[in-house]
């Protein structure tokens, strides 16, 4: 409906058919407001936080009129980045929290070798073929869990290797599999700022993930 109204008005300051404004009758008019707040509710406000609405009708209107704002446009928006970056931290806290928890007991286990950047590691065969590079690409057999267990990726259930340019994977995969000699096996703990970080990746890893790889380095395959 919006969409449908912008065109209507850009066809008549185009085509010079009409030099006057247009105002929408009520119904209309009430119709946009709906429109836009609905539109609204589904996108930016759809984790239950909401704009005063006494300021956000006096944003409207300034918008509306063309006239100088409070704000030009590029400083609104990045406030609106900023708030809804607070936002998402802010309710990330226990998330965040829990991940510290679980890393912090997890490098106190007998085994576990943490490096410089947190990527957490355990040998469990260690192979004597040669290491891979960063600009290497590598055959391996992996099964990836979270910290409850679950599997949420696992090549040995397809029952088949797969491939990968160490370049193109989560840095806590590729620091990882260049400590490996071809022939070991490693179990990784990587931290999600190493993985996926805040966002996560689609439906498939939630933000704020430590990952479990067990990953057994096959061959360099160049």
């Amino acid at each position: 409906m919006i969409l449908a109204a912008i065109s209507l008005g850009s066809c008549k300051k185009n085509g010079g058919s009409s030099a006057s404004e247009v105002t929408f009758d009520k119904n209309t008019s009430y119709a946009i407001g709906l429109s836009v707040g609905s539109s609204l509710r589904e996108g930016l406000l759809a984790d239950g936080a909401y704009p005063n609405i006494e300021e956000f009708i006096k944003g409207m209107r300034a918008g509306i009129s063309g006239k100088q704002g409070r704000f030009d446009v590029a400083e609104a928006r990045d406030m609106i980045e900023t708030a809804f970056d607070n936002l998402v931290e802010e309710r990330n806290a226990g998330l965040v929290q829990t991940e510290n928890s679980y890393l912090a007991e997890n490098a106190r286990k007998p085994g576990i070798i943490t490096t410089a950047s947190g990527l957490q590691y355990e040998v469990i065969n260690e192979g004597d073929g040669p290491k891979p590079t960063a600009q290497d690409k590598v055959r391996v057999h992996y099964e990836g869990r979270f910290t409850n267990d679950t599997v949420f990726d696992s090549s040995k259930a397809r029952g088949y290797p797969e491939e990968f340019d160490l370049n193109w994977i989560i840095p806590g995969w590729a620091e990882g599999l260049q400590l490996m000699g071809v022939g070991s096996s490693y179990k990784f703990y990587i931290p999600s700022e190493l993985g996926y970080g805040k966002d996560g990746l689609q439906s498939m890893i939630p933000p704020y993930s430590t990952l479990i790889f067990d990953v057994e380095l096959i061959d360099i395959v160049r």
